[in-house]
Order: structure tokens, then sequence, then C-alpha cells
């Protein structure tokens, strides 16, 4: 006994398989359009669906607060010849006499005391001149007091002072420069920035470097492009002072049609829409729907009520940015529309994929189906 197979019930199983595929579920990069707008809070879901305009774009331009409190801006810059406990001192006494000086061997006239101590007190200590405070005193003003010291015990002492780097006013410079280190409060370097520039720069990219100066409990930060452009963040440092370089943390996610889906740092310190779309290789010709790009992102109250023109939100609320980039001013609003840290930019697969992918399974099942067709129909 024969199989015989007509046109029709060809054309009746190719339908079924296409049913029985489609209601399987196909591989896809995600949800459709209309399965992220069935998600709205207008049909019983939980997410706001905005469609990006130039009033969404000035509500949600918002930036990272990033500053020094008056406390940093208002602090004068420190003498930096105020000798201060923990300092260390280079002495150098010049005695005129040859024969038999008080401080050096026989034909000695010059005797360098390169690292004198200053004590918790304040105070160092001279052979021959005792102990001396030195804490609160210039250079100058501590060469005066030792060469009164000396003068009545060696005729006429030729004292010099200078402050070199030791514990006392000092700063620590951490994190992405050229050359880690405690270093000290000099005149040269008084400032934040000069500083910065004593430790051998900033060893990542200035677009994506934050500040951080530590003092006591208070901490505050800064872009450092921000450091160089505003004279009035540069602010005067104090012994102490803590000072990271480092890398801006923010990032964003990548998934969909896109040319990579990957979680990406931020490049700059703004970031737009259509920028993080270029950084992730554009979107995937082959499969997105330039009608679909989404931005997924859980607002904080004020801005989630300037949006949506309320007042009666509270807390942070989840919101679904749409941007159609196939719009006259599609790609401006993509453009203005800044990204945000932990923002989710999705792009939606086009129709004619899914279409494209069933077609393509179908295919393949129905072929296999024929070939069992034929192996039936062969037999008896």
């Amino acid at each position: 006994m024969k199989v015989l197979v007509t046109k029709g019930a060809k054309a009746l199983c190719l339908v079924a398989l296409m049913a029985t595929t489609a209601a399987c579920g196909l591989p896809r990069s995600g949800p459709n359009k209309s399965e992220i707008f069935k998600g709205s809070v207008m049909k019983e879901g939980d997410a706001f669906i905005v469609t990006v305009n130039q009033r969404v774009t000035r509500a949600t331009a918002v930036m990272p607060a990033f500053g020094f409190s008056s406390s940093f801006l208002n602090a004068g810059v420190v003498g930096s010849d105020t000798i201060n406990p923990g300092d260390t001192l280079a002495l150098t006494i010049f005695e005129n006499v040859r024969d038999d000086p008080l401080l050096g061997n026989t034909g000695q006239r010059v005797s360098a005391l390169e690292e004198v101590q200053v004590d918790g007190q304040g105070f160092i200590f001279v052979p021959y001149a005792g102990r001396i405070k030195a804490a609160g005193q210039t250079p100058e003003g501590l060469r005066s007091a030792i060469t009164r010291k000396l003068d009545t015990q060696t005729p006429d002492p030729q004292v010099t002072v200078a402050r070199v780097a030791g514990d006392g006013s000092t700063v620590s410079v951490q994190g992405a420069v050229g050359a880690n280190g405690v270093y000290a409060i000099e005149r040269p370097t008084r400032n934040l920035s000069a500083m910065i520039a004593r430790a051998g720069g900033v060893a990542i990219e200035p677009e994506v470097a934050v500040i951080r100066v530590t003092r006591g409990r208070h901490t505050g930060k800064v872009w450092l492009q921000d450091l160089y452009s505003n004279p009035s963040l540069d602010i005067a440092l104090r012994p102490g002072d803590k000072i990271v370089v480092e890398r801006d943390t923010r990032a964003f996610v990548a998934l969909g049609a896109t040319g990579t889906q990957n979680r990406v740092p931020f490049e700059t310190q703004t970031l737009s829409a259509i920028e993080a779309i270029a950084i992730v290789g554009g979107l995937n010709t082959n499969l997105a729907d330039p009608t679909g790009v989404f931005v997924f992102r859980n607002e904080p109250e004020a801005i989630a009520n300037a949006v949506l023109g309320r007042n009666d939100l509270r807390g942070d609320q989840r919101m679904v940015y749409v941007l159609d980039l196939t719009q006259p001013t599609g790609m401006f609003e993509a453009r203005d529309f800044i990204i945000r840290d932990q923002d989710t930019v999705y792009v939606t697969e086009a129709p004619f994929v899914q279409w494209q992918k069933t077609l393509s399974a179908v295919t393949g099942t129905a072929g296999a189906a024929s070939s069992l067709t034929d192996v039936g129909s062969g037999g008896s």
C-alpha cells in the first residue's frame, strides 16, 4: 500500500508547522516592542513608558553632582615656610673660628645637621643651643633663635635653616598617578593641581578621571577637566590630606540588536543615547528596528514627577524611554538624551527578522517532513 500526499495536504501540513513553530517560540535577543508596551502602567504593568522629546530631554538631563564643600573652597593657602610638628629640617652652622670650633672638628668651620626632626610638641634639639621651639615659626625665625643661643658660645655664628620633606606638612597621593607616595607641601605644591603634577600627573584618560580629596571626616570629588577649567576648584591643601585619582565607575548595559551586548563604561563626563549606541558598534543592520530603541531606568522621584507632569509619585519609578530614530527629529532627540549610570539601552529586532526565523525553521522542518513522506511512500 502506497502513501499518497496531495498538494493540499502538504499546504495544510506547512501551515500547521508554522503555527507550531510560532507557538513554541524562536531564539531572539529579547522582548519585542509590543511585549515592552504591555508592561506599561496604562496596561496594568509597573513601568511608565515615555516617548522622548525636548521636554523629556531637559527634565532628565542630570549630571553627577561633584564638587568641594565650602570648608574646602574657603581654606586659605598654607604658608609653605611655617614649621610643623613632624617636619624634618636641615641646619647648617658656620663658625667664625678655625682652631677650636664649637660644633666641628679642628679646622672645620661648617657643620651640617641634615635631618633634625621636629618632635610632637614642636621642639628640636641643637647641640650647645639646647631644646628650641620650632613649630609655628618660619625658617627665618628659627634661624634667629638658634643664632641667639649659639652667639654666647661661639663668635658671630651664621645659621641657615631649610625645611625638607617630613611627616609634618605632607599629603598622600594615590591611585592613577605617575608615582604614588607621600609628598611635602612646599611652596610650588600648595594647591591640588600642583600636587598632582608633582606626583607625576594623571595616568588615565583625563575625560574619565575623578579627583577625590579626604580631609579628616570630609570628602570632596571633582572631575579633572573641571579642575583645570575652573580655578576656584584648585583648592589649597592641608597637612594630612589624602588625594586619590580614580577612574569614573559609571557604566551602562547594551542589549538587543546592537553591534555588541555588554556592560560598557562611560568614556566621557556626559554620554548621549546616540553616543552610547555608537560605542557598542551602532545598530545591527541585519536585525535592528530603528523605531524601537529603549532606555530602561529607575528614575528618582523628583525627575519622574517632572517627566510625567505629576506631583503624586513617591520613591524611585521604573521608566522606559522610547526613541524612534526614523522620526524627523529622532536623531536629534537621541543626540540630546543623556544616558546615566546603570541605564540599560535595548534595541528591539525588526518584525521581519522573526518572520525570517519562522520561515527558516518551518522550511527546515517541512523539508524533514517531506523526506519522511518520501521514505514512507517508497515502502509497501
